[in-house]
């Protein structure tokens, strides 16, 4: 089956925005991150977050829209953190995270509601090294300490032993962090925290953190993916489809076994299942740092937040139904946008919940 290309899908009450990246993010001094939707027709669904997953969702919106005319569909890519403030204040149909809502946090919602899987991925490390031959592969203990501000150059003795045979230049590394709330800087946090005791004990697993040493910011994947390409000598993290189309260099990272490991659909599967033949069907699991020797180390869901009942009535089984399509059909179109469907025992569970709202 050809897999239609996405592009913008434009609503009454907002603006689906597509770039190379498959999304577009406000830009420092743009308020409408702040700016709450309002939902009020039964034909018009919104959702707004996470924008490492945005790639996706716009790939959903394109496909179903074209199936469901008689519906307008939006998706905002703010970052999870926005997705989950709008979400929570009812300003939209559906948030998307890939850091599930913990502790108090589910308790500013009035009402019930599900975070159901919908997708799956991987958070590639991408730098910016001219003239270098990669790719270049990154042990944990030397990735984790650069992104503390403890390993600074290039030329970094345990950067040489892990790649002999390529020439790494005397320069300084320049690190490309988050500045918004996000997802992906939860997911990366709680890695890094699970390898580097100075990590746990430092900045810790957030989805907002003060950068150590001096870093760059940037907002969103799609910021930070742009960042990196037009800064020599910097290294970031960011979704791994953004950096591939964006034709950002990938390191191969060490993971739980020893191995170097390149980010690729097959790597993020086995990462996702954990070493395990039987994928966990716990609805809001982490996995921080898988076990098996083929899986790359660090990879996310993304989490939809969808409510049991909207207002007008008709409208909770229009949302339902576009949940329930994701996670069945919608699959299909993961891999070619390089990111992981799911696990059939995780559809199953995910099904049964979003069933018994």
């Amino acid at each position: 089956m050809r897999l239609p290309v996405p592009f913008a899908i434009t609503a009454s009450v907002s603006v689906l925005c597509v770039s190379l990246l498959g999304g577009c993010q406000p830009q420092q001094g743009d308020d409408t991150a702040d700016q709450p939707l309002t939902t009020t027709s039964a034909d018009a669904i919104t959702a707004a977050g996470s924008s490492f997953a945005a790639p996706m969702f716009n790939q959903w919106l394109q496909v179903y829209g074209t199936e469901h005319s008689d519906l307008s569909l939006s998706y905002d890519s703010i970052g999870s953190g926005a997705g989950i403030e709008r979400f929570l204040a009812g300003s939209i149909d559906i948030g998307a995270t890939d850091a599930p809502l913990r502790g108090d946090e589910d308790k500013q919602f009035e009402g019930h509601f599900a975070q159901l899987p919908i997708t799956g991925g991987m958070i590639a490390i991408a730098y910016n090294l001219p003239g270098v031959q990669g790719p270049i592969n990154l042990p944990r203990a030397v990735y984790a300490d650069i992104f503390l501000g403890k390993a600074f150059r290039w030329d970094d003795p345990r950067l040489v032993a892990a790649n002999p045979g390529i020439d790494l230049p005397p320069k300084l590394i320049q690190v490309v962090g988050r500045r918004d709330s996000s997802g992906t800087t939860f997911a990366f946090t709680n890695h890094l925290a699970a390898i580097n005791k100075d990590w746990a004990a430092g900045p810790g697993v957030s989805k907002q953190i003060d950068w150590p040493g001096g870093a760059m910011e940037a907002r969103g994947n799609e910021g930070v993916a742009q960042r990196i390409k037009v800064t020599e000598g910097s290294i970031g993290y960011v979704e791994a489809g953004f950096a591939q189309r964006l034709g950002l260099s990938l390191a191969w990272l060490e993971n739980q076994a020893g191995g170097y490991v390149q980010p690729n659909v097959e790597t993020g599967r086995r990462g996702l299942a954990d070493g395990s033949d039987n994928p966990p069907s716990d609805l809001t699991r982490t996995i921080p740092d898988p076990q098996g020797a083929r899986s790359y180390p660090i990879v996310t869901y993304t989490w939809a937040l969808v409510r049991d009942a909207y207002e007008p009535a008709d409208k909770t089984a229009k949302v339902h139904d576009l949940i329930r399509w994701t996670l069945t059909d919608g699959q299909q179109y993961a891999e070619a946008l390089r990111y992981v469907p799911l696990p059939e025992n995780l559809v199953q569970a995910a099904l049964a919940e979003l069933d018994s709202l």
